[in-house]
């Protein structure tokens, strides 16, 4: 049950209900088929992050589907909202990674994205003992990060929209989804 392969998607739904706006969302993000089970914040050692559209190819209806997931909404008019997965991965493959959610209110894009990043590269950093201050701005840090050799992959993947003019449900959903080793052929 351990995954070997992983892609990063998003989506954004709008819709009376706030269900429907969710499974609008997760159609845009192409994973409203999946049976998704959340799970917590770890990238297996080795595990590798492939392209959306590979990844999409290898999921089936009503497959259970492991995701790490960051989900918002909100049906209040012109209300900016943001769901953010941050991404750190470690060098070797020995090493686990990890994902983190963020779902923020009033953040663009890049606020909420950086967020998210800087999370996951936090928690990583703080596991492998690398020092920084973590009162030092993102930016910085990251370069400490990746200059340190142990972290060689950060990013985020970010969805944001405003709240519907006229007062409809609008979900925003970012998702990490794993994929079992066997699922999946690279050549």
């Amino acid at each position: 049950m351990i995954p070997k392969y992983f892609f990063l998607t998003k989506g954004v739904g709008k819709h009376k209900e706030k269900l429907q706006s969710f499974e609008l969302a997760l159609r845009d993000a192409g994973i409203h088929y999946c049976n998704l089970v959340n799970v917590s914040s770890i990238v297996p050692p080795g595990c590798k992050l492939i392209p959306r559209t590979q990844g999409l190819k290898m999921v089936q209806p009503g497959e259970i589907t492991f995701v790490v997931l960051a989900r918002n909404s909100t049906n209040e008019p012109h209300r900016l909202i943001a769901s953010s997965v941050g991404l750190a991965i470690p060098s070797g493959k020995i090493n686990y990674g990890y994902l983190s959610e963020h779902h923020s209110f009033g953040q663009t894009d890049v606020i909420s994205g950086d967020y998210a990043e800087d999370l996951a590269a936090t928690m990583l950093a703080t596991t492998m003992g690398i020092k920084f201050d973590p009162e030092t701005a993102w930016d910085e840090r990251k370069q400490i990060f990746k200059t340190s050799g142990m972290i060689i992959k950060t990013q985020n993947i970010t969805q944001s929209a405003k709240g519907d003019k006229n007062g409809l449900w609008t979900t925003t959903i970012a998702a990490a989804i794993f994929l079992p080793k066997n699922k999946i052929n690279l050549t």
